[in-house]
C-alpha cells in the first residue's frame, strides 16, 4: 500500500527523489507552503519530515488519521510532542550529527561578528559612514572561552577554535572529562566559574526541562563587563528579558542569539530594539551541506522504518 511523506519545512526535495521510483512511496514535499497547508497535507500522511518550522503539538497530531513517524530533520525535537506522539503509537526519530558542524560554525560566526564588530560596520557602511575608529574590535587569541554543554557541538567548537590558542572551559554535568586532547580544554564544576572567568561564552544544550531558562540574571550579573554571549542552540535556555536588561545596562558588552523562546519571531519585539545585540534567524543548521546530510539521513530512515520495519535514531519522550 503506498505510503505518503509529507516533507516540510524547506527541505530539499529531490533527496527524497528515489523514494518518488517505488510504488511503495509518495512523496508531497510543501517545502515552501505555509503551516496552514502543511496541516491539511499532514492530515493522512504516514510519515512527516520535518524541521524547526513545523510544531507537531497535540492539536497537530489529532488531525492526522494515518500518521506513524515524525522525523526530526536535525537533532533538537523540542517542537515535537513526543509524550503524545508516545500516547498516540506515532514513533519519533531524528538525524543526529548531520547538523553539528554548521551549527558550531555558525556559532563560531556569531562571536567574530560580535567580536570585530562587522555587522555593525555594514550598517553604517550602507548609509554612506566610513566610521573606522567607531568599530575598533577584539581579538579571538587568547580569550578564556567559556562552552556550556560540551557535546558533540560543544566539542566542535572547542577544536576549531584551538588554533587561536585560547583557554577554554566547559561546563556539562553529564561529562566527567574529554578526549579531545588539548591541554588549554578544562571541565569546571559550577556555570559561576564559566560567566566569571570567560571573554566568551557559547550555549550548546538542548532544550529540556532541566535547562529551561537555565541562564538568568544571576549569571550575567557575573560577566566582565567586555564580555561576549552567544546562544545559537534552542531559545528558552536563556531567559530573554534578562539578557536584555544585562545589554541594556551595558553590563556585558554584546550578545549574538540564533534562537528565540518564539519562532519565528515576531517583526517587532523588544530584541529589534537592542544596539548591542545581533540576531539571525535559526541559521545554525542551514547550509546546503547540512540540509542535504539531514536529508539524506532522514531518507534512509523512511525507507528502513516502512521497508525493513527498523526504527533508526529513536526519540523517546
Amino acid at each position: 500500500m503506498t505510503k505518503k511523506i509529507l516533507v516540510c519545512d524547506g527541505m530539499d526535495s529531490s533527496i527524497f527523489s528515489k523514494l518518488l521510483n517505488n510504488q511503495e512511496f509518495s512523496v508531497y514535499p510543501e517545502a515552501k507552503n505555509p503551516q496552514e497547508i502543511v496541516r491539511k497535507e499532514a492530515r493522512d500522511a504516514d510519515a512527516l519530515v520535518i524541521r524547526s518550522s513545523t510544531k507537531v503539538t497535540k492539536d497537530f497530531i489529532d488531525s492526522c488519521s494515518n500518521l506513524k513517524l515524525v522525523i526530526r530533520a536535525g537533532e533538537g525535537t523540542d517542537n515535537i510532542d513526543k509524550a503524545y506522539c508516545k500516547e498516540k503509537g506515532i514513533k519519533v526519530a531524528n538525524t543526529p550529527g548531520a547538523n553539528n558542524n554548521s551549527a558550531a560554525e555558525h556559532a563560531i560566526a556569531l562571536m567574530f561578528t560580535l567580536l570585530r564588530k562587522t555587522a555593525w560596520a555594514n550598517s553604517s557602511m550602507q548609509t554612506g559612514k566610513w566610521d573606522k575608529a567607531r568599530f575598533t574590535g577584539n581579538e579571538m587569541t587568547n580569550k578564556t572561552i567559556g562552552v556550556i554543554g560540551f557535546g558533540r557541538i560543544g566539542q566542535l567548537v572547542a577544536k576549531r577554535l584551538i588554533g587561536f590558542d585560547p583557554e577554554i572551559l566547559f561546563y556539562d554535568p553529564f561529562i566527567s572529562s574529554h578526549s579531545i586532547g588539548y591541554d588549554n580544554i578544562k571541565k569546571v564544576d559550577d556555570l559561576e566559574t564559566i560567566f566569571k572567568k570567560s571573554d566568551i561564552i557559547t550555549v550548546h544544550v538542548p532544550l529540556v526541562n532541566q535547562t529551561k531558562n537555565l541562564i538568568d540574571k544571576k549569571h550575567f550579573s557575573l560577566m566582565k563587563n567586555n564580555a561576549i554571549f552567544v546562544n545559537a542552540a534552542r531559545g528558552g535556555i536563556v531567559h530573554e528579558g534578562d539578557l536584555l536588561d544585562a545589554l541594556k545596562n551595558k553590563s556585558i558588552r554584546a550578545a549574538a542569539l540564533d534562537v528565540f523562546l518564539n519562532e519565528p519571531l515576531k517583526e517587532k519585539t523588544d530584541l529589534h530594539e537592542i544596539e548591542n545585540l545581533i540576531l539571525t534567524p535559526h541559521l545554525g543548521g542551514s547550509t546546503q551541506e547540512a540540509q542535504y546530510r539531514v536529508g539524506e539521513m532522514a531518507y534512509h530512515q523512511l525507507k528502513e522504518f516502512f521497508m525493513n520495519d527498523n526504527l533508526l535514531n529513536e526519540v523517546r519522550a
